[in-house]
């Protein structure tokens, strides 16, 4: 389970600062895939450090499979995996290298690290490259061990940041296809993506996040009863319109701050 509570960051001091979280809370449950989406600067990516230990929050917590990140940061590592567009891989590794590198790292004992890479080169099409550095690999095969790494230590939550970016469709297939796999097992996930077709695809629910403000979450269904909109870019659009001053029709439907 993934639960924020009442999370907060800020920037700099006095007038000057920079709220880029302003209380943020939610819960993720075993099972269910949770799109936080919002456009650039909406505060999700200081949100996913605060997740991850990697960045100290302000006020507020966030609790991972019952660990605090507050109290203790590397418990929470060791409870999450994630994947990112931006993550690369070490160029002089191969993927069978990579995979017992990270199992290493989270204290996977070496049989079964080695029983795992196994499995996990089977499950994501890796067998035919595993002994190949990672620097001659393409986008999709990269992106292929990354989730393969992720994994490695069966880590009960799962952060996914833009993970189709630059991929083709079969490789956005394999995406969803873990997704699939993720819920399955049980694993509360946070997906974050500009794509927001995908993310009605992958996600059970949304939290529309705005200047690091939680401005409605519920399923697809409730944020169409909500705001009038069918889709999530056209929710979007009326958040920005509201933002710029632009939202004059009189018979246009906005979103309402959650109470």
């Amino acid at each position: 389970m993934i639960e924020l509570r009442d999370l907060k960051r800020s920037f700099g001091q006095g007038a000057t600062a920079v709220h880029a979280v302003r209380g943020l809370s939610l819960r993720v449950e075993p099972g269910e895939v949770y799109g936080l989406m919002g456009p650039n600067g909406a505060g999700k990516t200081t949100a996913l450090r605060m997740v991850l230990g990697l960045l100290r929050p302000t006020s507020g917590d966030a609790v991972i499979d019952g660990v605090s990140v507050t109290d203790d940061p590397d418990g929470v590592k060791r409870r999450i995996g994630l994947v990112s567009a931006s993550a690369g891989l070490y160029p002089w590794l191969t993927p069978r290298e990579t995979l017992r590198f990270f199992a290493d790292l989270y204290g996977v004992p070496s049989q079964e690290a080695a029983q795992r890479a196994a499995h996990l080169a089977e499950r994501f099409g890796l067998t035919e490259f595993l002994d190949r550095r990672c620097a001659g690999l393409s986008t999709g095969q990269t992106q292929r061990v990354n989730l393969a790494r992720a994994v490695m230590h069966q880590p009960p939550a799962m952060l996914l940041d833009e993970p189709t970016r630059g991929l083709d469709v079969v490789g956005s297939q394999r995406v969803f296809e873990f997704v699939r796999d993720l819920r399955e097992q049980q694993r509360a996930v946070i997906l974050c993506t500009h794509r927001l077709a995908e993310a009605e695809r992958f996600c059970d629910r949304f939290g529309l996040l705005h200047h690091g403000t939680l401005r409605h979450e519920g399923t697809l269904d409730e944020l169409q009863a909500a705001t009038g909109r069918e889709t999530l870019t056209e929710m979007f659009v009326d958040l920005l319109s509201e933002e710029e001053g632009l939202a004059e029709a009189p018979t246009a439907t906005r979103l309402q701050a959650i109470p």
